[in-house]
């Protein structure tokens, strides 16, 4: 029987199917078998791998004990109980064999408590490389068996079988400990070396394997950390040593993909710091500084630094621009962006003057903001259509969308309710919307993605406005109540709430102008009334639209130069301009709101700028 385990030992599949994380130590061993601890002595070494021997438990027998001990060894060995105590088989078949060297019966029963033993060892070395229990359990088998049987030709195939494990065990731990203090082996030696070592005896083995990924991870965040500092070169190096790790490892190229876009956040994040920073002639200086670090990190033919280089280049001009000139921007792949007119730059008294007739304190105190540099503003709000083609193109999710629901107008009850299946290809009352029509049902943050991506196809700053902005280009020069000046709305100025509109139903508005009405109940097509003395759209009505600042109650201590007024995770955003469903103070230039930024709804669209 020992010869045929001989003979299995040594063509054991070691590992064979075993997923368990070799990270973790403590775990059971399968099988009843595995589960009780021997008496043995143990020595520690730093290595974490114990030397284990083995003394068999005293066993006092008489010779009128000799029956009784026959049957206890005979129901431990049934049971499984070979060497723990001593009321286990081995202990008890040696005391047998002491009082009666000649016993048959115990020469047998030994024999097959050393065929059982043999067996229970077997089990534990197929786990014994990747738990430290298991390995624990097959060396304490080994010191029973080298005890009991040492010139026995199977307990000598198991105990080559443990040396060979416990050395690889032995060089997996030390392998684990330099990845621990860092020394991951990218010149020779280290983690690397111990690990792959492991896998010239062993291929496949599962630690090892595990090890070398760890390596490979470890080189890749020391590439990330140095990206992250802007060390790109540094970063380049890292994922050199890396790519050599594992052949072909899509780690390492989902990896080269990260350190790109935190380049290439790095790089807008300078470029947009850069633009700011040209808003007043003293920046021009930080902005070349900026410039010099997008060089330095850049790829050659990086659209993004070509730009902000023609930026500063054009920084004391308009550049290839003039005030109130039109243009779109062509896309990366295919097309044009939103059309965009030139404001000029100048300044303005924004907010509400303190005797402005239904002016709230958040619009006050009214102060002076002047744009030293023109900017770029949509002509009109963004439509469906302009907004489909970056959902098509990036496949990205608008809130409304992943939550099911927007806020929609009702016709039955003249209400505004929350309404499932609605998102932005829905009108204000839910219904499908054409092209032509502004975008509804998008929160700030969708306009911001909208706009980012716009930013990357294009390669120049596109954004949301900042308040002052909107303002700015809403009053186009008329300081009045509302963007037309002090009185009743002209003619056909804007898509507001006139007495004279009707809803499909025939209802009409309890709070609007008296005797206006534009034939529209929601929102109308985009650019469907006359523009003004800036040349854009929309901005007096239609809808409202988000802008980029947060909210903040009073304009005390904003910004004097238009910037947006931003605080790193702010929840509450603005919204400005009136909309097909604004009452008349709604109306007004100063009028501002704070909405959510999760919020959506039939009244809220919006649209983009550029820096020229």
């Amino acid at each position: 029987m020992r010869t045929i385990l001989a003979a299995l030992l040594l063509s054991l599949p070691w590992l064979a199917g075993c997923s368990r994380d070799a990270a973790d130590p403590g775990g059971a061993d399968a099988g009843a078998d595995a589960i009780r601890m021997p008496s043995v002595t143990v020595t520690g070494d730093d290595s974490g791998v114990e030397e284990l021997n083995w003394r068999p438990p005293q066993v006092a027998l008489a010779a009128d004990d000799v029956a009784d001990a026959h049957r206890r060894a005979a129901d431990a060995l049934s049971g499984g109980r070979l060497f723990d105590g001593p009321d286990d088989a081995i202990p008890l078949y040696l005391a047998l064999l002491r009082l009666d060297a000649d016993d048959t019966r115990a020469k047998t029963g030994l024999d097959r408590s050393l065929d059982r033993l043999l067996e229970q060892g077997a089990q534990a070395l197929r786990h014994a490389e990747d738990r430290t229990e298991s390995l624990r359990r097959a060396r304490q088998i080994a010191a029973v068996a080298r005890t009991v049987a040492p010139g026995d030709a199977a307990v000598s195939a198991y105990l080559a079988k443990v040396d060979e494990v416990d050395q690889l065990t032995r060089l997996n731990l030390a392998s684990e400990r330099a990845l621990r203090e860092g020394r991951l082996g990218e010149a020779g030696g280290g983690a690397l070396a111990g690990f792959r070592e492991v896998l010239k005896w062993k291929p496949g083995q599962p630690r090892a394997l595990q090890g070398i990924a760890a390596v490979e991870s470890a080189m890749i965040r020391r590439a990330e950390e140095a990206a992250l500092a802007s060390d790109f070169g540094t970063a380049r190096i890292w994922l050199a040593h890396a790519a050599k790790v594992r052949e072909d490892a899509q780690t390492v190229a989902d990896a080269r993909v990260r350190v790109e876009a935190i380049r290439l956040a790095r790089i807008v994040e300078l470029r947009d710091a850069g633009v700011r920073d040209m808003a007043t002639p003293l920046g021009l200086k930080d902005a070349r500084i900026k410039l010099a670090e997008v060089l330095r990190i850049a790829e050659p033919g990086n659209r993004v630094a070509a730009d902000f280089r023609q930026r500063i280049d054009l920084a004391t001009h308009y550049g290839q621009f003039r005030p109130g000139q039109a243009f779109t921007d062509s896309l990366h792949h295919g097309g044009r962006g939103p059309e965009m007119v030139v404001v000029p730059h100048g300044g303005f008294l924004m907010g509400a003057a303190d005797d402005e007739n239904g002016a709230a304190d958040a619009e006050k105190p009214a102060h002076y903001v002047r744009f030293d540099r023109g900017f770029a503003m949509a002509r009109h709000p963004v439509t469906v259509g302009e907004f489909r083609r970056f959902v098509d193109a990036t496949q990205y999710r608008p809130r409304a969308t992943r939550r099911g629901h927007s806020v929609v107008y009702d016709e039955r009850s003249g209400n505004f309710v929350r309404r499932s299946g609605v998102d932005w290809q829905s009108d204000y009352a839910g219904q499908p919307a054409s092209d032509d029509m502004p975008v509804l049902h998008v929160s700030v943050y969708d306009a911001e993605a909208y706009a980012e991506w716009l930013a990357g196809q294009t390669g120049h700053g596109y954004r949301l406005p900042s308040e002052a902005e909107y303002e700015y280009a809403l009053r186009a020069g008329q300081q009045g109540r509302y963007p037309w000046g002090n009185g009743q709305p002209p003619r056909g100025v804007a898509n507001l709430t006139g007495g004279n509109d009707r809803s499909p139903s025939g209802r009409t508005w309890n709070n609007a102008f008296v005797g206006y009405g534009d034939g529209y109940w929601g929102p109308a097509p985009v650019g469907k009334f006359r523009a003004n003395a800036f040349g854009l759209k929309d901005l007096d009505g239609n809808t409202s639209e988000w802008v980029g600042d947060c909210w903040h109650a009073s304009y005390r201590r904003a910004p004097a130069d238009g910037a947006t007024w931003f605080n790193p995770g702010c929840r509450s955003r603005v919204v400005r301009g009136g909309s097909w469903a604004s009452s008349p103070a709604q109306a007004r230039s100063a009028w501002r709101s704070s909405s959510d930024s999760d919020m959506t709804n039939a009244r809220v669209g919006f649209r983009v700028v550029r820096g020229i």
